[in-house]
């Protein structure tokens, strides 16, 4: 017991390692799922190295109690004490945000995701990620799928494996093979739309430019034409349904939250512009219309999915 008006060891401990919420963190380390490794001093040097060591430590406590038996606690745990790349993975990550620590509470087998560790000279790119998110069906299991991929980039990202631009052109690969997923979706469940015209997503600005961040939009336009023989009002009326029920795919909440907001407002004439527009139509409009910065955009403007090929 510790005398009244005094401190307990761990308390100071706790202090020393950067918690700033010593007695709730002290109440974590007293829960049954940490009772194995609570008095391990790498379980605290590795939390408090994190950037935030509180968020880091719930999130482990909430991951641990999310196991579904003994014998996967004490897989997580063995992973705490014994291999330190994994170990600083996993906790950096939990540390450093709380809705990839809630990610991981609710699918408490992604930490897995994070075994693999990545020599420097090694990232994913677009068919890496394309893989990761080749299971979803619907919108619920793309955004499980999707964070299951991030929690690769973020655990590399903050263990110094990759650099900024690094993470940000990861990041933008990422949203590229999310957008071809959400297309592919939004075409099976419209197949007479789909049969009627071809598109094509164009991504601007951070995303075009592989400067993506965590909390990003997706910024895009698209660019729509008539498959073989289909009327062109219909067809691009096709087109437009399609991207609509893209977009909503990405934005939309669901139970697993959101992925990001896509926003088709870099299109010419903006939101009071169609959304989607023939090849011919977007030429004639930068031609006559297109301001400066508009040009400047278009800089940065790659195709990311569709069926369209725009040469």
């Amino acid at each position: 017991m510790t005398a009244p008006g005094r401190r307990s060891s761990t308390f100071s401990r706790l202090l020393r390692h950067g918690f700033t919420d010593p007695s709730a963190a002290e109440r974590l380390l007293e829960s049954a799922e940490l009772a194995a490794v609570r008095s391990d001093p790498v379980l605290l040097d590795a939390l408090g190295a994190t950037a935030d060591p509180d968020l880091a430590l719930a999130g482990l406590v909430r991951l641990l109690e999310g196991q579904p038996d003994h014998t996967d606690r004490r897989k997580v745990l063995d992973t705490l004490t014994a291999a330190k790349p994994l170990r600083d993975r996993l906790l950096g990550v939990l540390g450093a945000s709380a809705a990839l620590g809630e990610h991981l509470a609710r699918h408490p087998h992604d930490w897995q995701a994070l075994v693999t560790y990545e020599p420097q000279d090694l990232h994913p790119g677009v068919e890496e990620f394309e893989r990761g998110l080749a299971e979803a069906t619907d919108p619920v299991s793309l955004r499980v799928a999707y964070r299951r991929c991030l929690l690769s980039i973020a655990a590399r990202d903050v263990c110094g494996t990759t650099d900024v631009a690094q993470a940000a052109a990861e990041l933008a690969d990422l949203a590229t093979a999310t957008l071809r997923a959400a297309l592919a979706m939004a075409s099976a469940a419209a197949p007479e739309d789909a049969a009627l015209c071809r598109l094509a997503v164009i991504a601007m600005g951070k995303c075009g430019g592989h400067e993506l961040n965590y909390v990003s939009d997706v910024d895009v336009i698209f660019v729509g034409e008539t498959a073989d023989g289909a009327d062109e009002q219909a067809a691009i009326r096709a087109a437009t349904r399609l991207a609509s029920h893209m977009m909503r795919i990405c934005s939309e909440t669901t139970v697993e939250g959101s992925i990001w907001p896509v926003d088709a407002n870099l299109r010419p004439e903006g939101r009071n512009g169609p959304l989607v527009r023939t090849l011919s139509s977007h030429l004639a409009y930068y031609q006559r219309w297109a301001k400066t910065w508009e040009f400047q955009a278009l800089l940065k403007a790659r195709p990311v999915a569709g069926d369209l090929d725009l040469g």
